[in-house]
């Protein structure tokens, strides 16, 4: 399995990924999204199982 930013689909070709393990999945975000996902997880609906249930920080 490829291994892209669940944001962007940039693969770790192109940028550095950091891991997340969530739901027992091994999921990719890069840099330039992590803020999305600390600041903004609302926008994660659709990308990121269950993330309806989550509130912006």
């Amino acid at each position: 399995m490829e291994k892209k930013c669940i944001v962007c689909e940039t693969n770790s070709q192109q940028v550095p990924l950091v891991r997340l393990d969530y739901r027992d999945q091994e999921m990719w975000i890069c840099p330039q999204h992590l803020p999305v996902l600390i600041h903004h997880p609302e926008q994660l609906v659709g990308k990121l199982p269950g993330a309806e249930e989550f509130k912006a920080g």
